[in-house]
């Protein structure tokens, strides 16, 4: 039996983990992490999308001169040596809008190469190797990438810079005046508080994001829940039509006289199919019941109670005044299905009016020309402050509700703000047969 190989050296291991983070730091400040768009690009308004490229101009506008006039100055950089070395150390700047990681790789080697320019000055006293309008504008540089790029781009970026400071005075230490330890520290705060920045925006968006997940999660909920609540209701009422057809076919032989063994037959056929369908609605209702659920075993309403209804709105403190056509109340006189739906249509409507508006006069009004059926709520404004009171019962969810029953029937639902603050509800429900629209 082989031995299983010796661990490696400690040593070995950290030399590793440290060429592999080296790696990595190299990747990171080579790759920009972004897609080169500019800051604010998602912005609201203009003059905020713009806002960096004025900002970027203004920086370059500065620089470039001050640039300029430093190493001639106070470095003793001919003229036209100082102009391509400021240019190169400032018109990247433009880039820090869109591209602040491709602006480093050339910001940062132009200010290398403008110090070892400025290193022969005669007998200044002036900061080396970082001039003060290099210190400034690379300070611009690093807090346009903190707010980009990432914690690991930043670390990179901040190595690279000391590196750099350090390496320039090492060699021409009797120069140094001990800008490069002070660049190390400004940078590493602006870093830090960039970075913060840009955390920090990141989450708030990511909570946007969430906080919209929820609302559509809730909305569709709702939506979900409110049809198994009205398909519950609609068993009854097929349950019903289902049953007379059970009885009647069932019936019929004893009440037809002379029907010949095939008509006994077919009637038998249809009565057994009637039964099987109620059986099967019976299991689809146990389906769409929750486990918390209860039967109801109160009869559906109609709008033969719709005057309880008002008047229970009344007692509630909302002064409501019925307007119905005459025999509409009647039972029979409308389908099952448009009776249901504009009781629950009104009733939503009044439990809106309760809970968003009480104390406003309101008028429901439920007419048939024949053709269709119109139920129509009209609020005016809110008399007293608003209630957090839930509607409660068979209140369900307001306006997904009305939608969905005047889905249910073909018809067409119409809601929305009056000019005074109150508010309209007007719903057509078909009373013919009609296929239900679509979601």
């Amino acid at each position: 039996m082989t031995e299983p190989p010796a661990p490696p050296p400690p040593v070995d291991g950290l030399l590793a983990a440290g060429r592999r983070n080296a790696r990595v730091l190299a990747h990171a400040v080579s790759h920009p992490s972004h897609a080169p768009t500019p800051l604010f690009a998602d912005a609201p308004k203009r003059w905020q999308r713009l806002l960096p490229y004025a900002v970027v101009v203004g920086l370059v506008a500065v620089f470039l001169p001050v640039t300029h006039a430093v190493l001639t100055n106070d470095y003793g950089v001919s003229g036209g040596l100082a102009g391509a070395i400021a240019v190169a150390q400032t018109v990247p700047l433009l880039m820090i809008a869109h591209r602040p990681l491709q602006a480093w790789w050339i910001i940062l080697p132009a200010d290398v190469a403008g110090g070892l320019f400025a290193v022969n000055g005669p007998g200044t006293q002036a900061p080396w190797p970082w001039t003060p309008p290099v210190m400034v504008a690379y300070l611009f540089l690093l807090f346009a990438l903190a707010l980009r790029e990432t914690r690991r781009t930043l670390v990179g970026v901040w190595l690279v810079t000391g590196a750099a400071g350090l390496v320039l005075g090492r060699f021409f230490s009797e120069e140094s005046g001990g800008t490069h330890a002070l660049l190390v520290v400004l940078s590493a705060v602006v870093l830090v508080i960039g970075g913060a920045l840009r955390e920090r925006g990141e989450a708030q968006r990511r909570l946007v994001e969430q906080e919209t997940i929820s609302e559509e999660e809730r909305s569709r909920r709702t939506l979900l829940e409110e049809r198994t609540r009205i398909a519950r209701e609609l068993h009854d009422v097929v349950a019903h039509h289902m049953s007379v057809i059970t009885v009647q076919a069932d019936s019929a032989p004893y009440r037809v006289e002379g029907l010949p063994p095939q008509a006994r037959e077919e009637f038998a056929s249809i009565a057994a199919s009637a039964r099987e369908s109620l059986t099967e609605m019976r299991r689809l209702l146990s389906v769409l019941r929750s486990e918390d659920a209860t039967g109801e075993r109160a009869p559906q309403p109609g709008l033969d109670r719709l005057q309880q209804l008002v008047e229970a709105t009344v007692r509630a403190g909302v002064p409501a005044e019925l307007s119905l056509t005459s025999g509409l109340a009647e039972p029979g006189r409308l389908p099952q299905t448009v009776d249901l739906s504009a009781y629950r249509i009104v009733q939503e409507a009044l439990a809106n009016v309760v809970r968003h508006a009480p104390g406003a006069t309101t008028r429901v009004s439920v007419s048939c020309d024949g053709a269709d059926l119109t139920v129509l709520v009209v609020n005016g404004p809110p008399c007293g402050p608003t209630s957090p009171v839930e509607a409660s019962g068979a209140g369900g969810h307001g306006l997904v509700g009305m939608r969905e029953r005047v889905r249910l029937t073909g018809g067409t639902l119409d809601t929305g703000p009056l000019p005074d603050g109150g508010f309209r509800v007007a719903a057509r429900l078909p009373l013919g047969t009609k296929e239900p629209a679509s979601p």
